[in-house]
């Protein structure tokens, strides 16, 4: 199955004003989408114990065409291409209720031997059992790295609370798009809704770690760079726009 499908329905806590869709619900689509899809080729979270393999996420671009409303149903369809023994690329394409596209996206996957904490080869069996597609959502195929802005307008302390944890026993990458969140400015916050989201994943980060949180504005983008308390090591850097 190159493309795999899955439709969820819109609940309250996936809604933000006028009753749409917010950016934390579509993230939480498409990687439920993600994880099913390899679920259902043995290559998911249910198969980690046996096979010693798991996927880690590197980046995300998402950009939001429409935003469907509380209580309809939406369909995701979603699909692997350009593996490579490192990582691969897999997107998405979320549709309301009427088959209209609503979002679009593109992420970046590399896999895991678990008992190491190694990035482990992406073997030709497992690009079979993939069956990768040519279909890419974005015009370049590639997500650009993110770099860190040479300026700062201003800086929050985090800490990492047991509900930012996932099963890996690091925060899920949902949280990162939180802690930006919390970042912004109040203006920036309560005019934007945002219908780009990019990010990038470097160093995990753990229950009762200390984080900095760096916001600056370039051109139109919102960026948050998250850091070690010390500035020393780079965890995430979330653009919006």
């Amino acid at each position: 199955m190159a493309v795999y499908k899955c439709k969820y329905r819109i609940g309250f806590t996936d809604i933000y004003k006028n009753n749409e869709i917010n950016n934390r619900a579509i993230i939480k689509i498409l990687e439920n989408a993600g994880g099913m899809h390899s679920d259902s080729i043995k290559c998911g979270y249910s198969d980690v114990e046996r096979t010693g393999r798991g996927w880690v996420i590197l980046a995300w671009k998402i950009k939001v065409l429409s935003r469907p409303k509380y209580n309809t149903e939406v369909e995701t369809h979603t699909w692997v291409r350009d593996i490579n023994k490192i990582f691969t690329y897999r997107d998405y394409e979320i549709y309301d209720e009427d088959g209209k596209l609503a979002v679009i996206a593109t992420s970046k996957w590399a896999m895991i031997d678990t008992k190491r904490g190694k990035i482990a080869e992406i073997t030709p069996e497992i690009e079979k059992d993939y069956n990768p597609e040519e279909k890419s959502v974005f015009e370049e195929r590639k997500i650009d790295k993110l770099t860190e802005p040479d300026t700062v307008i201003l800086k929050k302390d985090c800490s990492v609370l047991r509900g930012d944890i996932d099963m890996n026993a690091h925060v899920h990458n949902i949280n990162y798009l939180n802690y930006a969140y919390e970042t912004l400015p109040d203006e920036v916050y309560e005019n934007n809704i945002f219908k780009n989201i990019e990010i990038m994943y470097k160093r995990q980060i753990k229950l009762g770690d200390k984080i900095v949180c760096l916001y600056t504005k370039e051109e139109n983008k919102h960026i948050v760079t998250i850091k070690s308390e010390d500035e020393k090591t780079l965890h995430a850097i979330v653009e919006l726009y």
